[in-house]
């Protein structure tokens, strides 16, 4: 019998996972009894900026450093196999596009929960409150724009380097 080990990743998502389980009915209680639905509101603003100065300030300068870090592996690779440029091979290159998500999901996701993670506790140490659909949101941004953008850039860089790799054919 093989036994598998929990990684740290796992653990992680598993806790984002049972904090918004553990939240979301409490904001859906106050989505009913206030009509507040928070997104893109004033308040929602105004709370992203808060969080810039609060506890957890950091985050938003090494997450994305992270992100990008992970982007340029990334994309490098994507050129040295091939692939075109990511947001392009997405968009326009359906042979490529399952993999493609399927391959940054894989190398983003650790960081991703652990983004969701600290949104949530800085709102605690805050706000004193959690809000888990902003958590959703707030926490992938931080990852998501640096690493496409990143993956894309590297990828055009890398094969004006090496433009010797042919770009894999359309589907």
């Amino acid at each position: 019998m093989k036994v598998r080990s929990i990684s740290g990743g796992t653990i992680i998502a598993a806790i984002v996972v049972m904090v918004i389980l553990w939240k979301l009915p409490a904001a859906i209680e106050r989505l009913l009894e206030t009509g507040d639905f928070y997104f893109f509101t004033g308040r929602f603003f105004e709370d992203i900026l808060a969080r810039l100065s609060g506890p957890g300030r950091l985050r938003f300068i090494f997450q994305p450093i992270v992100a990008i870090l992970l982007g340029v592996r990334d994309g490098v690779k994507d050129a040295r196999s091939g692939v075109p440029p990511f947001l392009w091979a997405l968009a326009f290159h359906g042979s490529h596009r399952m993999a493609l998500l399927k391959d940054a999901a894989i190398g983003i996701r650790n960081i991703v929960a652990v983004a969701i993670l600290l949104d949530l506790i800085s709102q605690a140490l805050i706000f004193g409150e959690i809000r888990p659909a902003a958590a959703l949101v707030v926490g992938p941004v931080l990852i998501a724009v640096p690493y496409v953008s990143a993956r894309g850039v590297s990828n055009r860089i890398a094969r004006a380097i090496h433009p010797h790799v042919p770009i894999a054919k359309r589907g």
